[in-house]
């Protein structure tokens, strides 16, 4: 396989704010009294705000109206704004920026496909603004993961067929959506929760050009 190009996510593969989406989500949960644990929000990595907000409601058997799931979802979302507004460089994770940059010298082109609509203010908080050849977010696209369009319109953007390009992903969903799109995934975490992954690594720190090369 030649290894035209490289498309990220965001959440726990770039930067670390999965924390913030579970302390976000907590409380909301205990807002509705809903025993919401580390474990459930696996469930949600990769997962869009309202697909996240119904399986909360699953987990304490709760139903609501469509109204009053349009207000938690957003506020969840105010709360999530609150924390990342604050994040700075700090928060990159452990060889990311110079996994990218190996990449970008090698001419392998690199793009960001994350279900997040706050990825732009993520990526200005961290300085990130520019490092990717093309960025999709949920602000572009409509469907969740698993479904394969953000990595699908992410290669468009950097014009790169699927069958050319690897995806790192930390959610079982996006994992699946990279399988769905055609294309080669690292995983980037337990291979027990992303068994589906072609190839599992604990973070980019791990990651280099050889290594990419060889997978």
């Amino acid at each position: 396989m030649e290894i035209k190009g490289c498309i990220f996510d965001l959440d726990g593969v770039i930067v670390d704010t999965a924390k913030y989406h579970y302390l976000a989500w907590k409380r909301l949960a205990d807002h509705l009294d809903v025993n919401f644990t580390l474990e459930d929000n696996e469930r949600l990595k990769g997962v869009s705000r309202m697909d996240s907000l119904e399986i909360i409601l699953a987990i304490g058997k709760r139903k609501l109206n469509k109204e009053l799931k349009e207000k938690y979802a957003r506020l969840k979302n105010e709360w999530y704004i609150d924390y990342i507004s604050k994040m700075t460089p700090d928060e990159i994770l452990s060889g990311s920026i110079k996994f990218i940059n190996e990449l970008k010298g090698a001419g392998i082109k690199t793009a960001l496909g994350s279900a997040s609509k706050n990825t732009p203010l993520i990526l200005k908080r961290v300085g990130m603004e520019k490092m990717f050849d093309a960025v999709v977010d949920g602000n572009i696209v409509s469907r969740a993961k698993p479904n394969p369009e953000v990595f699908i319109v992410a290669a468009g953007m950097i014009k790169v067929k699927p069958e050319h390009c690897v995806v790192f992903e930390d959610a079982v969903a996006g994992v699946q959506a990279a399988i769905n799109a055609g294309m080669i995934c690292v995983g980037i975490g337990s291979r027990k929760v992303l068994a589906k992954a072609h190839y599992i690594i604990s973070g980019l720190d791990e990651m280099n050009l050889k290594k990419l090369k060889e997978i």
